[in-house]
Order: structure tokens, then sequence, then C-alpha cells
């Protein structure tokens, strides 16, 4: 090999060797490229998952005890209108339907009526099924009628991640090459949601290969201006539930694909703790940071999916067994609740941040300042774009990436060429600052209960997803802003870049984080916090009649 290759390949790799080292190293290196060759040669599937697996629990960890589940007191009048019944809470559809006063079919005809009408705009639907969703609708109001009802789930309309496999209907994970792709059997999740009594009312777009809103068939829009995209990559998801086209959605977050639309959708969305709900059928991105959660437009609903989505699965190797019936019946004023000051500092820290930190306090808890240590925590993005790339390593060395409409820098087609240059060794290296970083959470919660801080301000976004903890992500008011442009990995707290133009009144959010697998208490403080915060969740351009 010659030495000049070495040479130049030192400034990719941010490494300096002298003359006699690389001659050392250009006897030895065609060695170690000849075993890179053979494992190449070896095609491996696309779902074989890595030896090693993500754990998020450290030594010595012990499972929240079982609290009792909180009794929704609230009391819903079924509404005239077809439009208040739409962005009505699951738990209000819920109660109607098992009272009688609501068919399932009613309320299924509702969503696809609306879909009809707004999906042309929104591009928040891959697939619509309704033959299907009406057929299950009708099957469900039969069972109930008949005196079976299968639980808070029954009759519910719901619109899937089309990254989650179900079985006949094309699940095409918005990336060209895999357009045409129809499982044979359903997801863990989704069979569990049909065990639940739900209804499938169609797939939701979701970014090429689970990043951003641009997918094969466009770009999917904010309910709140729609000349801008949802962001994502859940982004069909927050975009129907955010314009009311379904009663919930299953979304999935690798980085920020939950909080992210969620938070410019004006929906509630909440990413649980890694491994507690099972992603087999799921498409792989990053099997050590991939998760799947609800997006709803009330806490309590999220607490309802949750429950029927919870639980591990044999042949998902991360997945881990925890039990999950709801929101927690507790008194709130024995938590104590954290806040990084820095975090509502930063320039890009909202004034709705400061809202929801104000109205926090005002609930009873105890409020405790935290300092984070200051690491390189964005660096451990680095650890995602080795797993993606390694996961469709199949379309950058066939160039079938070509195929994929989004070529940009901060594309998946740029991104996976550029980390066949990422160091093994440094990936090692990372994988120990997770670590770091693991305990650092760990000792933070030591402190606190719980911890709120913004959603795309400062490092907690990354940080959280690394360390696997869960989030709650619920609108906090409104801000003022220009029409943004798309997602990048580039800055991923600062992924709402304002473009130039007028300003639109649209929703922001404010975040929660909970210890690992505390979700029953973190839900019931995000519900307290949803009272304290009244946020108004209906798109002027959605509220009317189809």
């Amino acid at each position: 090999m010659d030495e000049t290759v070495i040479a130049a390949a030192e400034h990719i790799m941010g490494v300096v060797f002298t003359g006699a080292e690389r001659r050392t190293m250009a006897g030895t290196l065609p060695a170690q490229i000849e075993l890179t060759a053979m494992r190449r040669a070896f095609a491996l599937p696309i779902d074989i998952e890595p030896a090693c697996r993500f754990d998020p629990r450290l030594p010595g960890f012990v499972m929240p005890p079982d609290l009792p589940v909180a009794d929704d007191q609230r009391i819903f009048d079924l509404p005239t209108d077809d439009i208040d019944i739409a962005f009505a809470p699951v738990a209000a559809q819920s109660a109607w339907i098992k009272s009688g006063q609501l068919s399932a079919r009613r309320l299924t005809d509702i969503y696809l009526a609306r879909m009809t009408a707004h999906n042309p705009a929104l591009c928040c639907y891959v697939t619509m099924l309704p033959e299907q969703a009406r057929a299950r609708a009708d099957q469900l109001d039969r069972l109930l009628a008949g005196g079976t009802w299968l639980g808070p789930l029954h009759g519910i309309p719901y619109g899937c991640k089309d990254i989650l496999d179900t079985a006949g209907i094309t699940t095409g994970w918005g990336a060209e090459p895999y357009r045409d792709r129809v499982p044979s059997a359903d997801a863990a999740v989704v069979a569990r949601l049909n065990a639940a009594g739900a209804v499938l009312l169609g797939k939701t777009s979701v970014g090429a290969l689970a990043y951003g809103d641009l997918w094969y068939g466009g770009r999917t829009r904010n309910p709140w201006n729609i000349e801008e995209g949802s962001s994502g990559s859940s982004a069909g998801s927050a975009s129907a539930v955010g314009a009311g086209l379904a009663a919930f959605a299953i979304g999935t977050e690798t980085l920020g694909s939950i909080v992210s639309p969620s938070t410019r959708c004006g929906t509630i969305g909440l990413r649980p703790t890694f491994g507690r709900v099972a992603r087999t059928g799921t498409m792989s991105l990053c099997p050590s940071l991939d998760k799947i959660g609800p997006i709803c437009r009330d806490t309590t609903d999220c607490a309802m999916v949750l429950a029927a989505i919870n639980g591990a699965d044999e042949h998902d190797v991360s997945s881990i067994a925890a039990p999950f019936e709801g929101a927690a019946a507790f008194d709130l004023r024995t938590l104590r609740v954290g806040y990084v000051p820095a975090d509502f500092a930063l320039d890009d820290a909202m004034p709705t941040d400061h809202a929801a930190l104000a109205a926090m306090g005002e609930l009873g808890v105890e409020m405790v300042a935290l300092e984070r240590p200051d690491l390189p925590y964005n660096a451990l993005i680095s650890i995602l774009m080795a797993e993606a790339a390694a996961r469709f390593e199949e379309l950058t060395l066939s160039d079938r990436d070509d195929e994929l409409t989004w070529q940009g820098p901060e594309a998946w087609p740029n991104q996976f060429r550029q980390s066949r240059f990422l160091s093994a060794v440094d990936h090692i290296q990372l994988d120990r600052l997770r670590r770091v970083s693991m305990q650092m959470m760990d000792r933070l919660f030591a402190e606190v209960d719980m911890i709120i801080g913004p959603s795309l301000a400062g490092p907690m976004l990354v940080i959280s997803n690394f360390t696997g903890h869960p989030c709650l992500c619920l609108p906090a008011g409104f801000i003022e802003t220009a029409t943004r442009g798309p997602d990048t990995l580039e800055d991923i707290s600062v992924p709402d870049a304002p473009g130039n133009g007028p300003a639109h009144r649209v929703p922001h959010s404010i975040t929660l984080l909970g210890r690992l697998f505390d979700e029953a208490r973190l839900l019931a403080l995000g519900a307290a916090l949803q009272a304290a915060l009244p946020v108004t969740a209906r798109p002027a351009l959605f509220n009317q009649v189809p």
C-alpha cells in the first residue's frame, strides 16, 4: 500500500502518524482490508440485530413500585358537532362508545371523511383503508352489542406510522427502494392494538427511512402552517392527530422523531423507556436507540395507548418486561421536579418554556435547580450515524441510495457515505461516553423524581435518547415564527431554523423526563401540567366540516 494513501486518510480520521509508522502499516493494512472485504461479501439480512444490545439499566437498578392507577374523573357530554367528536380525547370517545351513545362506525366515518377532505393538503397518510376500517368498526359494534368490550380502545380509530408492518398492506418506510414492500405479518404493536379493539384508519407518512418529513409521496405538512413541513420522522402521525384526522397515532423515535413533530403540530408525544415496547415487525434504524410510542391530543390518552402496546417480545432482543396499567394516582406534592437553569437561559429557549416552568412550580411540587456536567453530548450522534449506515449498507454499496428523493448534505445518502469514515475505535469510545452519560443522569435522578426542560433547546433531547429515559412532550403555548425549513442532524438541538416571510402563530412544547420505567408517575404529572397550561390545539384550517 502506498504510504501517501495512509497520510491522506489521516486527515479524514483526525490522526497523525510518522513516516516510519506509515511504512509499518503499509505492510499490514492490506490484511485488514481483506478481512473487511470478506465480511462485505456476506450479505447480512437487514433484520439481523447486533450481538451486543443496549440496556438502559445500570447495576443496582430497581423497577419502580406499582402504584394505584388514576381514575379519570372527567365527565364528557357527547357533542352534536362531528368536529368536536373528532377532536375529543380518546377517553371521551371510549366512554361514549361503551355507553352506546356513539358507535365505532360513526366515529370511524367521521375520521374517514376528514381524511378524504384534508389529506391532500397535509400529505399525512400514505395509505387510507376506508373499507377495512368500516368493516372493523362494524365488527366491534356487533361485539359490544353482544356484551363483549375489548377495553378502553374498543372502536377507537388510529393511524400507524409506515415503518410498522401491517399484514398485506404496503409498509414502504417512506423510501423509494421499499415503496412496494408488503409484509406478511403485523408488527407486535399493531397486533396488540388489534387485540385491544382499535380501528386502523391507515398508514401515516414517515420521512424516508425514519428521518424528516420528506417521503416518496411529498412533504408532510404542519396543520398550523401548511407552508412548512410537519417535522419528523413521525411526520404523518403528528400531522394527522394535530389536524383531527385520527383519534391517536403511533410514532417512533430514534433522536427526536416523536418530540420534534409533536412540538410543531401541537400534539402530545410519549417516548417510552427504551425497551419497554417491543419493536418486533418495525423497521430498525438504530437498534440501540429506536423506541415506539403514542402521539395523542390528551395526556391520559397516551397512558391508555401505552397500556395497550406495552410489553416485551422474544423476537426483540432489546425488549424489557415492565408492567404498565396507566397513569398513577398519588399526591403530586410529594414530587421533586428538577430543571437545569442553563437550558432555560439559552437564546433558543422560548417564552413558552418559561411559562411552563412557572406553571410547574404552581402545582405544589418541590422545584430543584440542577447542574449538569458539561460533556460532549452531541458527539453521541455519531453512534446513530454508524448504526443507521450499517443497517442500510446495501443501499450505499449498491448505489440504490441514489433512488431517494432527498440528496442534500444532511440527507441519508450522504450521511451513510460519510459514516464509512467513522473510526471503530472512536465508536467504542463513544459507547463509553454513553455510559458516562447514563451515570450522570442516574445522579440527577437521585436528586429529583422528574425533570422539566425545553424540548429543543439544550442537550437533553440527545442525552435522554441515548440513556433511554422516558420523555413526555406536550404543548405549552404558541410562538410567532416564519415558515421553518426542514430538519437536519447538523445541530439536533436547533432543528427549526426559521426562514423568511410572514410570522405564523404555531404551537411550541415543553418536555418532561422521568426515571427509567416510571411512565406511570410521569404521565400523572403531565396530565396536571396539561390542565395548568390550557392550549386549544385546534388548527383553524382544519377546525371545520369537511
